[in-house]
Parts: structure tokens; C-alpha cells; sequence
């Protein structure tokens, strides 16, 4: 499809033909797509603006990234925002203070997933500590439960001390969730403090801790 289609296709009244357009411009540079892309950042579907923040993360340069952190601050559905993460994220070590941000800031659970995944290679203990402590300080039990299994991720490193705090903490949850959860990282981390925390979850009121501990031995 040439240009002068893709633009018509953009400006139509059909959502589907819009996204066609957005997926046709994989084949351009991305000094002609990202000013296209830009044409429909406020579009009326969420669906469209998905495909838009999609687009920008594989038709990188600056313009790309300054769109990127435009869709973060003012857009309002969460599911946008997540893909604009992703997005972001494939734009190496300058993403992360602003994707670090984004985690304080937005609670939803859908959008500190995507950064959790997004920031699945990251080489830094001490932005993934902040991250996971304040996923699981927040209220979210899906978030809670990601922060506990990416505290693993800390094993080798000079947090694990503080990783296994937040482990054992979380090992005493009201919630038999977070404990099987927590019982999976501390089996993980291995070590005296946890051994003896394991011992005692063999006791544990909730069959689905206690099958966590059992996981491991065998």
C-alpha cells in the first residue's frame, strides 16, 4: 500500500481501516510513519491508539519517543498505556527513569505487568527492589503476587537481603495467596532464615501454601 493510501485508510470513519493503515506502515521509515502515527494518538478507539503506540515502539527516533511519553501522561485507558510501556521500553536504558515513574504513579495492574515484563532483562537490583516493594505494598492482588515472584530475580545480587525481607514479611500475609506466593521465594532464595519459615508453612492452614512448600522437596 502507498503512502497516499495509507493516509486516506487514516483519516476514514472505519476503525478497521485505520488499523489496517497503522499495521501498513510497518514497511516505511520511521521518519514517514511517526508523524502518520501521531495523526491518530487522540483517535476515539482505544484500539487504534493501541496499534499507534505499538507502531512507535518499532519505528524508533526521538519524535517516537517524545510521542511515547506524550500517550503516558494523558492517556487514560489503561490498556493504551500498557502498550505505550512496552512500547517505550524497547528504547534501551533512556526508558527506564520514565517507565520507574510511571510504576509509582499508575496502580493499575494491567500497567505495572507490562512494565514488570517490559523490564524483564533489566541489569539493575535496585530499580527491580523499588519496584517490586512498592508493587507489594500497593493493594492489587495481581500485582502483589508479580512482585513477589520477580523478588527471585534478586538472588545473586548485593538486594537479596532486602528481597528476603520482603519475602518472610509476605509470609505471613492474611492471605493464603501471597503466603503460597511467598513460600515459592523463599524456596527460591534458599538459605537458614528461609529453611526455617518453609519448616513452619508445612503447617499452614491453607492446603495451597502448604503444596507450595511440598513443590520443593520433591
Amino acid at each position: 500500500m502507498n503512502l497516499p493510501q495509507i493516509q486516506s485508510f487514516l483519516d476514514s470513519p472505519n476503525p478497521q481501516l485505520r488499523m489496517r493503515a497503522i499495521t501498513e506502515l510497518r514497511n516505511h521509515e520511521p521518519s514517514v510513519v511517526v508523524p502518520l502515527l501521531k495523526q491518530r494518538m487522540h483517535d476515539g478507539k482505544f484500539l487504534v491508539r493501541s496499534f499507534v503506540a505499538m507502531g512507535l515502539g518499532y519505528k524508533r527516533n526521538h519524535e517516537a519517543f517524545e510521542a511515547l511519553l506524550n500517550i503516558l501522561d494523558n492517556e487514560t485507558d489503561h490498556n493504551v498505556v500498557a502498550e505505550a510501556a512496552n512500547s517505550l521500553s524497547k528504547f534501551g536504558p533512556e526508558a527506564i527513569p520514565h517507565l520507574v515513574d510511571l510504576f509509582e504513579q499508575n496502580t493499575h495492574w494491567l500497567v505495572r505487568q507490562s512494565i514488570f515484563g517490559a523490564l524483564e532483562d533489566l541489569d539493575d537490583p535496585e530499580i527491580l527492589l523499588q519496584l517490586c516493594q512498592s508493587g507489594f505494598d500497593g493493594e492489587d492482588m495481581t500485582v502483589k503476587m508479580a512482585s513477589l515472584a520477580n523478588l527471585r530475580r534478586l538472588k545473586d545480587t548485593p538486594k537479596l537481603p532486602e528481597a528476603l525481607d520482603i519475602a518472610l514479611k509476605a509470609a505471613n500475609d492474611n492471605n493464603g495467596l501471597i503466603r503460597a506466593s511467598a513460600t515459592r521465594t523463599l524456596r527460591h532464595f534458599g538459605g537458614p532464615e528461609a529453611k526455617a519459615v518453609l519448616t513452619k508453612l508445612q503447617q499452614d492452614s491453607d492446603y495451597r501454601v502448604v503444596r507450595a512448600v511440598l513443590e520443593g522437596l520433591l
